[in-house]
């Protein structure tokens, strides 16, 4: 064996050893990978040529990172950030909601999205080939977060369709939904019953656009118009991800910061409107004691939860085609905070519009009631004694209607109810609590046919919201097409068309009549409890099984440097535990709370609560079973060896890095691969029964249970060492002397 050999570097060395992953790779104690008779076709001494593989493995990576950025922004920025996270800050304490979800999206939000990011970018496949790497017994939890990205997709899709048909009937004036329907009977005109005891957008919303059953168990048929907004959003989705990121980091560009453009033009139009400063005033003043309430943290978590989008698998789909040395802990922190901030931009917009439209409202509230007040003067049910002489009833300002309201309720103390008068209070306007499709397609539409020049600020409305709409969905697709292409060779083009016809025909069922019904059935079980369990696993496997230590040192050769060790104990302790707590909360929630919807009542012209019937709730627990059924079956079938381990399907990147690393030994500094040894220091030989530093801990290394399944979860084995045939360790030489 030649002198300078690194083996008899090694045997020539009293100093003690750390084993290598190559070393460990090879089965056998450190070895000239060369000139070893282990070498694949080749005779000691005879030097092999090594193997090549091509610098580009052919999985397609970003343009650009701006573009990246822009994808993971408009995936995880979406239709909650405007209809979901203001009502959430209004409901549990203005801005007192800020400091819970502020803390929470440190301690669970950024680590689990920063550990998405880098299983993803990493191991660059999609969810399913990530978690069969990670832990093959549990890669059920990349099958099930794409059953559960399927089962969202098929209803917010629907959403989009309903923002569709909403732009286009924005084109014209005045807004259909700006007034109540006449309807003729000879020469008689009255109001549509329905819309007089509603309000015009609320009746346009539930009969003129839903046209909506009473119940969910009456379908009522297809809408016709719905339907064809549905198939213009599945047309418009199919062409923005049919060529993967090649088209939808294109399509990117546009859909994540339009909507921001918009968002920041309603601001200063808002701002512009009487009574807005009222309405960003009542979200922001802090109710401190609801921070001391359980239910505020649970659902502050929920929703950074759901906000970043974790355990869909875009997020890992996004970041797979990322270049292994990107910063994707940047990212993390970067996304995240992009994130917030956009929930906080779109609550000033959202209640600085429902401040004006509050206060409109108490107008009409102040010149109703006061119609009454001058009918009961001019009938001598009240006296006019009672009235301040400095009134003026013809302009009855807020603070005049509440002096007139606190007399009159004083000298009528018993009477008072039967006046049928009200306090008119702009407090009480701004607590009307309103979310989802109450807010986007209620709420602030009634507040636009307010605004001068109303059709231009509906149509910039509803096509933003088409813009935060298309960017999740362009996520939750590569979510369910990157897994299963990196898993089957399929055409991308003819799959990804398939997907788009399957889900256009299942979501049919979202387009009857009762659709909207089911919208609300998938929104409350089809994501909530599985996800949360997906993610859970996700950290389990990350932190307990494959291990939190050989996870930042892989960090670290991705990165160039180790992440803060704040992540460690996050990962490993933190997260699971905060994680458990919401599962349980959640659980607790659904056995507590009765299973139901909220129906439009067509002859009260208003909403009320039903349970669901045995089919339905059937139909709503089969949801939460078919999403997780991925689960145990897999881990079973591994378990038994029913099913492979899909160590064939993993990254070509992945293999490339290590056999690189095995072929490259003599020439490159063989320190890179030995845990906490310097660049230059020549490796220490091993004594007998030293443990040896793994990633996960000190184990003592067994010849005969080490092998690259162990430590890389692949089986890969050493082509030149049949598995029958024993091998002799090689016991260290005598240093040759000088002579």
């Amino acid at each position: 064996m030649p002198k300078n050999s690194k083996v008899t570097q090694r045997e020539q060395s009293n100093d003690h050893v750390t084993e290598s992953v190559a070393d460990l790779l090879a089965h056998e104690e450190p070895f000239d990978c060369k000139n070893s008779s282990l070498n694949v076709g080749g005779a000691p001494g005879k030097k092999v040529p090594q193997i090549e593989v091509p610098e580009n493995d052919g999985r397609p990576t970003w343009n650009s990172k701006l573009q990246y950025i822009l994808a993971q922004v408009g995936f995880s920025v979406g239709l909650g950030n405007v209809w979901r996270f203001p009502y959430l800050c209004q409901k549990n304490g203005g801005g007192a909601y800020l400091v819970p979800y502020f803390i929470l999206l440190l301690i669970i939000g950024i680590p689990l999205f920063f550990l998405e990011l880098a299983v993803g970018q990493k191991i660059r496949r999609g969810s399913i080939g990530v978690w069969n790497y990670v832990c093959p017994s549990l890669g059920g939890i990349g099958m099930s977060s794409l059953m559960v990205c399927g089962f969202v997709g098929l209803y917010y899709n629907v959403i989009i369709g309903w923002s569709i048909f909403y732009f286009f009937q924005s084109f014209q004036y005045p807004l259909p939904w700006s007034e109540c329907p006449i309807r003729r009977n000879g020469s008689l005109v009255i109001v549509e019953p329905e819309c007089e005891k509603s309000s015009a957008t609320t009746y346009f919303w539930y009969r003129q656009t839903l046209n909506t059953t009473s119940t969910i168990a009456d379908s009522g048929g297809l809408n016709v118009k719905m339907t064809l907004s549905l198939l213009v959003a599945w047309i418009i989705v199919c062409l923005a991800v049919i060529k993967g990121i090649a088209s939808s980091g294109k399509v990117m560009y546009f859909s994540s910061l339009f909507p921001y453009l918009v968002l920041f033009c309603f601001l200063i139009r808002g701002l512009m409107l009487k009574g807005s400063v009222d309405g960003i005033a009542h979200m922001f003043t802090p109710k401190l004691e609801k921070m001391l309430e359980p239910k505020v943290w649970r659902e502050a978590a929920t929703q950074v939860f759901f906000a970043l989008g974790l355990g869909f698998g875009g997020v890992i789909a996004f970041s797979s085609y990322n270049k292994i040395d990107n910063n994707c802990h940047f990212d993390a922190v970067l996304v995240s905070f992009i994130n917030f901030l956009t929930s906080i931009l779109a609550t000033l917009v959202v209640f600085a519009v429902l401040g004006f439209k509050a206060n409109i409202m108490n107008e009409k509230c102040i010149a109703e009631n006061t119609e009454k007040i001058l009918g009961y003067l001019n009938s001598s049910v009240l006296s006019y004694d009672l009235i301040p002489p400095h009134l003026n009833f013809s302009q009855l300002s807020t603070s005049d209607y509440a002096e007139v309201y606190r007399v009159i309720k004083t000298v009528k103390e018993d009477g008072f109810a039967q006046l049928g008068l009200d306090p008119c209070l702009l407090e009480d306007e701004l607590n009307k609590s309103v979310q989802g499709t109450g807010l986007a397609f209620i709420a602030f539409t009634e507040a636009m046919t307010h605004f001068p020049w109303s059709p231009f600020w509906s149509v910039m409305f509803f096509f933003m919201l088409i813009n935060l709409g298309l960017g999740s969905m362009i996520g939750t697709m590569t979510g369910i097409t990157t897994p299963v292409l990196d898993t089957y060779k399929v055409n991308r083009e003819l799959f990804t068309v398939c997907c788009c016809v399957v889900a256009f025909f299942c979501g049919l069922l979202f387009v009857q009549r009762s659709g909207n019904y089911y919208v609300t059935m998938f929104d409350d079980y089809s994501a909530g409890l599985p996800l949360t369990v997906v993610v859970i696993l996700e950290n389990v496997s990350v932190a307990w099984i494959y291990g939190t230590k050989r996870f930042m040192q892989d960090l670290e050769d991705m990165l160039g440097f180790r992440p803060c060790i704040i992540y460690f104990y996050l990962w490993k302790y933190v997260s699971p535990i905060c994680l458990i707590l919401l599962i349980s909360a959640t659980v607790i929630e659904m056995a507590i709370i009765p299973p139901g919807y909220n129906a439009w009542v067509q002859e009260l012209a208003e909403e009320r609560f039903q349970s669901y019937p045995p089919w339905a709730l059937t139909m709503c627990f089969s949801l939460i079973v078919v999403a997780m059924l991925p689960l145990p079956i897999v881990f079973i079938a591994r378990r038994f060896n029913l099913m492979s381990d899909g160590s064939n399907k993993l990254s070509v990147s992945y293999r490339k890095t290590m056999m690189k690393d095995i072929s490259n030994l003599e020439e490159q500094d063989e320190s890179r691969f030995i845990l906490g040894a310097k660049p230059g220091e020549a490796p220490p030989i091993a004594p007998a029964g030293r443990p040896y530093l793994t990633p996960a801990g000190n184990k003592t290394l067994d010849p005969n249970s080490l092998s690259p399944n162990i430590c890389y979860g692949t089986s890969y084995q050493n082509p030149a060492v049949s598995p029958t045939t024993p091998t002799t360790p090689i016991t260290p030489a005598t240093p040759e002397s000088d002579s």
